[in-house]
């Protein structure tokens, strides 16, 4: 198991303070099955595609309900009611009608569980990502 990331710079380019969250043993996440938690009073949707794992807010920009309710498919996420997708890694629009990207969140594992580094609004998608790391910011690999 890997262990990646480090300290978070803030999109304002700011040093921000990292809080690291418990969100579920890796071996909880099937693949391709997303899976929706609530942490610090954020729903947050997680998604494991292969070895990566992904963090989005869990709920769809265009008309809120949950993306965990929703299905996975080749990276993305798309909403069950009108299906909008979105891409995990980014959170970037890829269909209508949504027009607005969903919020993202790093992602780390730790000896087979899944922490995830929340803040209100996540880190607004589209993103740039390091593709290296095979899940979106500071994914960890399983």
């Amino acid at each position: 198991m890997s262990i990646l990331g480090g300290s978070m710079v803030s999109p304002e380019s700011e040093v921000a303070a990292v809080t690291w969250i418990w969100a579920c043993a890796a071996a909880d996440l099937a693949d391709e099955v997303p899976l929706g938690v609530v942490l610090d009073q954020i729903a947050v949707c997680l998604v494991r595609t292969g070895r990566a794992v992904f963090a989005v807010r869990d709920e769809c920009t265009h008309e809120a309900v949950p993306l965990s309710e929703g299905d996975v498919q080749d990276g993305t996420i798309e909403c069950w009611r009108h299906g909008s997708r979105f891409d995990l890694a980014t959170g970037a629009v890829l269909s209508l009608p949504a027009v607005e990207p969903v919020a993202v969140f790093a992602v780390r594992l730790v000896a087979g569980e899944v922490l995830v580094e929340v803040s209100p609004g996540g880190y607004p998608g589209p993103r740039d990502v390091d593709e290296g790391r095979g899940g979106g910011r500071d994914a960890g690999v399983v």
